[in-house]
């Protein structure tokens, strides 16, 4: 019988894994309703859902309780966003990583963000080094933010994203998410630039599905973008309900991620 490890793996080989991020464990069990063939996680929707702004601030055991729900009502592999390992200290990016594959996660998302790559180069190894001892095919998602924060000049996006991508497959990561790159070009070379299944973000401008399985992507992911449309709808339909005291949905539109993550903002209560 085949383990969801290895199926998850084997999501990625050919094809394009269309994976709609959730924030709990009845987001998971209506996307693999619909026909989803993995479940994945957006690190901001569990932040937002528990009461916390995006940004590697959700305590452990609140991340925990929400793979462990998730992972206890499903049957296709699921993939974790842990952010940066909610922290730079190895030990305790180890503890994260064993917590949640304890809990039935076969896959992580683990991104570099602002900091040097060789830290998160560190933290793969470490992953892998995790999954080993728990006997895991676990498939590192490596992200580098080298587009979404404009970390080099344009003309050099794609060539430091390769380099990123090099040193992060010499760590150990299965794949590499490019999280920000829409230009079908830019794609293109950083398909061709890398063995590793490429990722991308369900940004507007975006190829279609078809023109990114043709450019060689593997992996499409909707991020955060589904929970902002529903906090958006959500306050839609509650604004109208409290002014009027009838539920209207005829204006629905969504709230963007600084929209959300705002509303979260540390009020100094713990």
């Amino acid at each position: 019988m085949d383990t969801l490890d290895n199926q998850f793996h084997q999501l990625h080989q050919s094809g394009l894994l269309i994976l709609t991020n959730v924030a709990d464990a009845t987001g998971a069990r209506l996307v693999e309703q619909l026909g989803s063939k993995a479940v994945a996680t957006s690190s901001a929707a569990v932040a937002w859902v528990h009461g916390y702004p995006d940004g590697n601030t959700l305590p452990l055991e609140r991340l925990v309780s929400t793979v462990e729900s998730i992972a206890r009502v499903i049957t296709v592999p699921l993939t974790v966003d842990i952010e940066a390992g909610y922290s730079d200290d190895l030990g305790r990016v180890a503890e994260v990583i064993d917590a949640v594959i304890a809990t039935g996660a076969v896959g992580i998302n683990i991104e570099d963000g602002a900091s040097p790559p060789e830290l998160l180069a560190r933290k793969i190894e470490i992953a892998r080094q995790v999954a080993d001892r728990r006997d895991v095919k676990l498939f590192i998602n490596a992200r580098t933010d080298v587009y979404l924060r404009g970390l080099v000049p344009a003309e050099d996006r794609v060539a430091e994203t390769l380099k990123r991508a090099a040193l992060y497959q010499a760590a150990g990561a299965d794949g590499l998410f490019a999280a920000g790159v829409t230009a079908a070009y830019e794609i293109e070379a950083l398909c061709r630039g890398t063995t590793l299944p490429v990722n991308v973000l369900g940004f507007a401008g975006l190829p279609s599905p078809e023109e990114l399985q043709a450019l060689g992507v593997r992996r499409l992911s909707a991020g955060s973008s589904i929970a902002e449309f529903l906090y958006g709808a959500m306050a839609s339909v509650a604004k109208s309900f409290l002014e009027t005291g009838k539920l209207d949905s005829s204006d629905l539109k969504p709230f963007t991620y600084g929209q959300v993550n705002a509303l979260l903002a540390p009020t100094g209560k713990v």
